[in-house]
């Protein structure tokens, strides 16, 4: 039944099977909801949700199909679409436009309608990074803005981008619930009890929920088979990185090699000129005709 002995003693937060069990299942909504209150900061206040199916099939038959990893509703009617996404993807930003357009067309009514529409909030956390030039912006809040003014012009939908990497506060630099989440999310596998600063009631459920040892059998063969995924994942994508990085290695050698060659070869045929030059120049040689012959400027050949 196994694949890998596992020491850990909580989930790995990036596994499928976590992701859905921690925040997309009924038992444990109150995490859900915790989370996405400290994402958004008083801005929005979640009460309660209820999930919607995760699988969704367009209106025609040869539609895309999008499965979400939490698809939720709020006591507002506010639609939350909520993935953990593990890998690059070369459209992901399309993807997420994408799959935000299915909770806006799942909003019109039967019969006539004036075209209002509850928020929509995608929010993705990101096991990697799109945005390299800043180091420490681990946090993306993106709306429909006049190009011209710089002012919002849509604020009911709205993409939320964590990029989990930037993400480095250690235990003692934790302040709000937001930066306790984001801790728990990016290091729950490698703690072996819950910390002091997470006192939050929420936490003591998060941590319970999340122990290993308290799996069914069931749920203990489901989380190695999705942890066997994510390691077999991360894997690929290691040995495809060091591969990258070696061939530019490679290449910036080869490339460094074919330089120093050109360069060698330029010098050596500079200094059979000079030669020639200053052979000519011993002979008598007018100085302008030593300039035809060698190619040197005239500079050269008086200096020589």
């Amino acid at each position: 039944m196994g694949t890998e002995g596992i020491i850990d003693r909580y989930v790995n937060f990036y596994t499928d099977f976590a992701f859905k069990k921690l925040f997309g299942t009924e038992m444990n909504k109150d995490l859900l909801i915790s989370f996405l209150n400290a994402l958004l900061q008083g801005r929005e206040v979640v009460l309660d949700i209820n999930y919607l199916n995760t699988e969704h099939l367009g209106t025609q038959e040869y539609d895309r199909r999008a499965v979400f990893d939490v698809y939720c509703k709020n006591d507002k009617g506010e639609v939350f679409l909520v993935e953990m996404q593990k890998g690059e993807q070369q459209f992901f930003k399309d993807r997420s436009i994408y799959y935000s357009t299915f909770a806006i067309r799942e909003q019109a009514p039967r019969g006539e309608w004036n075209y209002e529409l509850k928020g929509v909030y995608t929010i993705g956390i990101l096991n990697f990074c799109f945005d390299k030039e800043r180091e420490g912006n681990y946090y993306h809040e993106v709306k429909l803005m006049d190009t011209a003014t710089k002012e919002v012009f849509y604020d009911k939908l709205v993409f939320i981008y964590l990029e989990m990497p930037k993400f480095t506060k250690q235990e003692n630099e934790l302040e709000s619930l937001f930066d306790k989440w984001l801790y728990v999310i990016r290091n729950l596998a490698a703690l072996m009890e819950r910390p002091r600063v997470l006192q939050e009631k929420v936490f003591a459920h998060l941590f319970e929920a999340a122990e290993i040892a308290k799996f069914s059998k069931g749920e203990r063969y489901e989380y190695e088979e999705s942890l066997k995924a994510y390691r077999d994942w991360f894997s690929v994508m290691t040995t495809a990185e060091l591969r990258g990085e070696e061939r530019g290695e490679e290449r910036g050698f080869k490339k460094g090699e074919e330089k120093g060659l050109k360069e060698g070869l330029e010098k050596g045929r500079l200094e059979e000129r000079l030669r020639n030059a200053r052979g000519l120049k011993a002979r008598g040689v007018d100085t302008e005709i030593i300039a035809q012959v060698t190619g040197l400027s005239v500079d050269d050949i008086l200096g020589l």
